[in-house]
């Protein structure tokens, strides 16, 4: 069964990582000792061969000297029970002299054999002389530069192995002992590393949809936790201002949706309460359905936004020409600015093909006119422009109204938004049209401005992408 918490995973990891590492490192050890201990057998056999050989020319004594004992002592600070030297003639089986504490003559090998006529040393370990392997060097013994005789000088391995056995022991006493060790301190480690996760889960808990203004805890220690814990702050950040704005927009929509209902209702109560005659019954019927229109345009226009924000507003796009829009809502608008006593202006400077959908910019275009009629003064004029800048389309709507203050810029094309002049508020409407407009906009890939002060007037422009070549030729 896997381990399901963090802190046991990561112990486990360690503890593993740990165990192979250590692995390796006694192997490497273990190979080490060995070769060390082997290459100073090595290196001492071939001190005493090179004594036992230079003897008889330095002295003149024994081929052999009777002190090995010393000689071992002297190189191996021992003198070993199992150890050989032995002094042949090429070709004769009989040995010259030696001191071993065993009968018989030493193993000659073809190989050994082979580099003593050649002149060199052989080093061997062979089996069979004692119950430990023996290592063995046969060397030749030249003298006036001819091969007189070979020497092999030997030392049972017995102190090699019992080297390698205690080392052997030794790790395997200490490294369970080392591996449990760590991995109680890697437990340790994971769980303060773990502690401020802890914290954190702890702190979630407590977030809920009523308390998004709590925050995690930040120590500015800026690693990768305080990093999730600042990335988590955001994201609470983002979902209070989202619950927020539900918050809001499901009571202005409340409120926007109860007063044509609250005057419907009651125009019709009133027309139940009594008969009434033909005109009667027809004039609150009108209002009836005036109200009916205003629901029906309010819901329209939160189906609109809410598609907008799930990013599926269908989207029918085709050639659209901005000049011959603009002039279709002009003509539209033009018997309502006539009443209104303001002059309709056009600035049309070149024809503008754009790919989109002509409904969706259409009531785009006529928002924007409608909200430059209603907050001009009558004498004023609304001036409809359309002009290339650089790789977009700009549709400017300006007017001579009351203009917008710095802050009221800041949010008007939030939902339900009206701006707190007396004018405004009289103008009615449901405070939906510029952001309607604003959500249009972006799903043809463009983008609005404002220019505007108060008393002074509004300037609305719309971005819209233009085509590129290909897509004009098609026609």
């Amino acid at each position: 069964m896997r381990p399901r918490s963090i802190r046991a995973r990561l112990t486990l990891w360690y503890t593993s990582l740990l165990t192979v590492t250590v692995l390796l490192l006694s192997g490497v050890a273990y190979g080490l000792v060995e070769y060390s201990l082997v290459h100073d057998v090595d290196t001492a056999l071939q001190g005493i061969a090179q004594v036992v050989a230079e003897r008889p020319a330095a002295s003149g004594s024994a081929l052999v000297p009777a002190d090995i004992d010393a000689l071992f002592r002297r190189f191996f600070g021992l003198s070993p029970w199992d150890r050989y030297v032995e002094q042949r003639r090429p070709g004769n089986d009989h040995t010259l002299g030696g001191s071993t504490p065993r009968t018989g003559q030493l193993p000659l090998s073809a190989t050994a054999l082979r580099r003593v006529a050649q002149g060199l040393p052989t080093l061997e370990t062979v089996d069979g002389l004692g119950r430990y392997p023996v290592r063995l060097l046969t060397r030749p013994v030249f003298v006036g530069g001819q091969l007189a005789s070979f020497l092999q000088v030997g030392m049972s391995l017995e102190s090699v192995s019992m080297a390698r056995h205690r080392f052997l022991l030794a790790m395997a006493a200490v490294l369970p002992l080392a591996l449990l060790f760590a991995s109680g301190g890697g437990w340790l480690l994971a769980r303060r590393a773990l502690q401020p996760v802890d914290r954190m889960t702890e702190a979630a808990r407590r977030i809920s949809a009523e308390q998004l203004s709590i925050r995690l805890e930040t120590r500015g220690t800026k690693d990768e936790l305080e990093r999730l814990a600042e990335t988590l702050n955001a994201m609470f950040s983002r979902l209070d201002a989202a619950f927020r704005q539900v918050r809001q927009f499901s009571a202005d929509a409340s409120h926007e949706l109860q007063t044509p209902l609250t005057i419907l209702r009651g125009e019709l109560e009133v027309a139940l309460r009594a008969p009434r005659s033909a005109e009667e019954y027809q004039r609150v019927l009108g209002s009836a359905l005036e109200e009916c229109e205003r629901l029906a345009s309010l819901v329209d226009g939160l189906l609109l936004l809410a598609r907008a924000d799930a990013g599926v507003l269908r989207m029918e796009r085709q050639p659209v020409d901005l000049v011959h829009l603009v002039e279709e809502v002009g003509a539209q608008v033009r018997l309502l600015a006539d009443a209104h006593a303001l002059t309709l202006c056009y600035e049309l400077v070149e024809p503008l093909i754009i790919q989109g959908d002509h409904a969706h910019l259409r009531r785009l275009l006529l928002n924007l006119v409608d909200n430059g009629l209603k907050y001009t003064p009558p004498g004023g004029r609304v001036t409809l422009a359309v002009q290339r800048q650089d790789a977009w389309a700009a549709l400017r709507i300006s007017d001579t109204g009351i203009g917008l203050s710095p802050e009221e810029q800041a949010h008007i094309f939030q939902r339900f938004y009206r701006a707190s002049n007396v004018q405004v508020q009289e103008a009615g409407g449901a405070g939906l049209g510029l952001c309607i407009a604003h959500s249009i906009a972006q799903a043809h890939g463009g983008y609005m401005q404002v220019e505007s002060a108060p008393g002074r007037g509004s300037t609305f422009t719309v971005f819209l992408p233009l085509p590129d070549a290909v897509s004009l030729e098609w026609g």
